[in-house]
């Protein structure tokens, strides 16, 4: 068996990065993480918290770039963040979010990517939205689950889910209606230009 036989394929990979050189990889993270920068300032008013574009970005590139080159890229633009670049909700950045309330969600994200890379991987995105729908919807509650365990160290259990887990479900669930939907139609586009 070749290398090329023993390759796993993917069943939804979009972008076609298996099997692209790593010099283009590399700016498909760059670009990533620059998607992410942008996507964490798009504040999309809701009451009473406002819900950023930030979960949203972060599933879809799990799922557009598959779950290593996922996770690959947050963990670069978390690294950023870390060094001080404004790149988080807000323009923030440095190493002040990543001791803080927002930890748990922080760290969260890099699995949230793997997560939804690996569900599309397996087909479970693409073009059946109530799958897509599902896993994103699950990526986006294991960032609050993870968010808020540590949350609900830091301020207790109650409060941690009316400030930190409450207020988000509705903007979760838009952002997966989303995301499936706009999957859906990439996936149609793709398979009308295969």
């Amino acid at each position: 068996m070749s290398a090329a036989d023993s390759r796993q394929i993917l069943v939804f990979d979009p972008l076609r990065l298996t099997g692209r050189s790593l010099l283009t990889k590399a700016l498909f993270v760059l670009a990533g993480t620059l998607a992410l920068a942008l996507a964490s300032q798009i504040a999309v008013p809701m009451y009473p918290v406002p819900v950023t574009m930030q979960t949203f970005a972060i599933t879809m590139i799990g799922v557009l770039y598959g779950w290593r080159l996922g996770a690959l890229t947050v963990l670069l633009w978390l690294g950023e963040a870390a060094l001080g670049a404004p790149v988080l909700a807000n323009g923030s950045g440095g190493l002040a979010p990543f001791a803080g309330p927002t930890a748990g969600y922080l760290a969260s994200f890099p699995i949230v990517a793997a997560v939804a890379g690996y569900l599309a991987e397996k087909g479970w995105t693409g073009e059946r939205y109530v799958k897509s729908f599902a896993a994103h919807l699950a990526a986006n509650v294991l960032c609050l689950a993870i968010g808020v365990a540590y949350l609900a160290y830091l301020l207790g259990a109650e409060k941690a889910w009316l400030l930190g887990v409450a207020p988000f479900i509705l903007g979760a669930g838009l952002k997966s209606a989303l995301a499936a939907a706009l999957l859906k139609g990439l996936q149609q586009f793709r398979t009308k230009d295969a």
